[in-house]
């Protein structure tokens, strides 16, 4: 299995449980491994052939800028479906980290595996 990634891809969002957090757009912060087969992009030099990682962050910015969410959980689970559904990803490991939620920690978040590795 190869893997696909995308490190850090930064959005804003409303997520949160707090009143104040449900006016208030806040960043929250996604690495995300994909497994995928690159051996025929690798041979064809077609992208055609690959995940192509601008899709899925372009999809994946224009999913969180446009939802709502009272949990990092329950945005992890949706991130994770759409990508596997529109992608065809059968392995992901997804990072969803809300930066600044807590006073002392740089991030707090969760870190979920979906999928059969291959």
């Amino acid at each position: 299995m190869d893997i696909v990634y995308i490190r850090e891809l930064q959005v804003q969002t409303v997520i949160g449980i707090y009143d104040w957090e449900r006016e208030v757009r806040q960043a929250v912060s996604l690495d995300l491994e994909m497994g995928t087969d690159i051996r025929e992009a690798a041979a064809t030099e077609d992208i055609g052939n690959t995940l192509n990682y601008k899709s899925v962050s372009k999809r994946l910015i224009a999913f969180i800028e446009g939802s709502e969410f009272l949990l990092v959980e329950t945005m992890a689970e949706e991130v994770a479906q759409l990508v596997m559904q529109e992608f065809g990803v059968r392995w992901l490991r997804l990072r969803l980290g809300k930066p600044g939620a807590i006073r002392g920690a740089r991030d707090v978040g969760v870190l979920i595996e979906r999928g059969e590795a291959f």
